[in-house]
């Protein structure tokens, strides 16, 4: 039985896990803590590391940002594996649309608040849900941390990693709006799997990770 992180994209929590099925592991849900404003990627996976004894031979499961900390993470510890789900692995891999908000960083000048309200604006670029999903995906963004959202924008676009850890193995979709699978080298592409198909393609993405799992 391994011992399996999970962590959530932002403006989520771990119950984006919901549907996915990670048998008899013992599965340890990783919450967000309050960063500093100094705080990178790299920094603020330490604290994680810290916080959450994260040691050798643990796998991570990291879903968006989530991903990129577990790429971070893997760069300080050596794990059993890191599976990322709707993310990347590198700044190369990063959309181009990132260069815009680096050069005109309009997140800074909205209230944090105000990030964390605009579900019914942002929910279409995510992709299609179901009414309960659709409440799920509302209630994490409400309920996340306004401090937290602008820090993590901002971090994610200050990203600048071009190492990739042993051992990742990368899940994506083909109708991810937010991160184009053309930009991203993985040979697991989830037909019809938007950035939040770990809700409505969990089946495919489970048994890609009975696979994975079982792997030594």
């Amino acid at each position: 039985m391994s011992k399996i992180f999970l962590i959530a994209g932002l403006g989520a929590d771990t119950r984006i896990y919901n549907n996915i099925d990670l048998g008899d592991n013992e599965v340890i849900p990783v919450d967000w803590i309050e960063p500093h404003k100094t705080d990178t990627l790299n920094t603020y996976a330490q604290k994680l590391i810290h916080q959450y004894f994260i040691d050798d031979n643990s796998i991570l499961i990291g879903n968006s940002l989530g991903g990129m900390l577990a790429i971070e993470i893997a760069k300080q510890v050596r794990l059993n594996k890191v599976i990322l789900i709707s993310s990347i692995k590198t700044v190369h891999e990063a959309p181009a649309y990132f260069k815009f908000f680096k050069a005109i960083p309009v997140q800074r000048l909205l209230p944090g608040v105000l990030l964390t309200n605009l579900g019914v604006l942002i929910k279409p670029i995510f992709g299609k849900m179901s009414a309960n999903d659709a409440w799920l995906f509302n209630n994490m963004l409400k309920k996340s941390s306004p401090k937290f959202v602008k820090w993590a924008m901002d971090a994610v676009l200050a990203w600048k990693n071009e190492v990739i850890p042993a051992n990742v193995y990368h899940i994506v979709g083909d109708c991810d709006h937010v991160f184009n699978y053309k930009r991203i080298n993985s040979d697991m592409v989830i037909k019809g799997g938007t950035h939040i198909m770990i809700f409505d393609k969990a089946k495919e993405i489970n048994k890609l990770l009975k696979g994975i799992l079982k792997k030594k």
